[in-house]
């Protein structure tokens, strides 16, 4: 369990360049919303490529440390090959891009739901923040299948939205993982 305790304290950086790529892109999609599909497609092929990564080296690096190192680096890879996709193919119609979105969402959510929900060494407010970025990432990915039809601004919006929320609670989670076992007790406290 101490070993565990150390790998996450020294991995805490992981989550925190997770939350600044999500606030970056939400300011992007929030103040830019009139962009072009071509435009957003790039923007949103950039951060979910750049997200992706950041979770393939998460999964890679908890191999042994966390039971849900598999699905970390299985959500890596599907957001890495949805971030080649989208690069590779900036004029895929509005209704395909709404779909990759809507299911990235929704499995980003599912696998951090259960990543959560599974793992024993989290702080209860590391589980209840993971938990709600989760569920606002089913919820957007399941607006986004009932409402294909949506206005191009208002489905920026939505996706802007979302990683502006989801990018400080990673933050916040990190954080939180950071300052595990620290207190008046020491790290065992935290564990018992």
């Amino acid at each position: 369990m101490e070993n565990e305790l150390r790998y996450m304290q020294t991995h805490w950086w992981i989550l925190t360049i997770r939350g600044i790529l999500a606030i970056m892109f939400g300011v992007a999609c929030v103040f830019w919303p009139g962009i072009s599909l071509v435009t957003f497609v790039y923007l949103f092929g950039i951060y979910i490529l750049a997200a992706g990564l950041v979770a393939v080296f998460q999964g890679v690096v908890s191999i042994g440390h966390h039971k849900t190192w598999i699905l970390t680096l299985l959500l890596g890879i599907f957001e890495i090959g949805v971030g080649v996709y989208l690069l590779r193919h900036p004029e895929i119609s509005f209704a395909i891009l709404i779909l990759l979105i809507a299911f990235s969402f929704i499995l980003y959510g599912v696998f951090e739901i259960v990543g959560s929900l599974s793992d024993s060494r989290a702080t209860t407010a590391s589980k209840t923040l993971a938990i709600i970025t989760g569920a606002l990432g089913v919820l957007a990915g399941i607006v986004m299948f009932f409402q294909p039809a949506a206005s191009g601004v208002a489905f920026v919006w939505i996706v802007g939205l979302f990683a502006l929320i989801s990018g400080p609670i990673w933050i916040a989670i990190s954080l939180d993982v950071k300052n595990i076992g620290d207190g008046p007790k020491g790290p065992k406290a935290k564990l018992a």
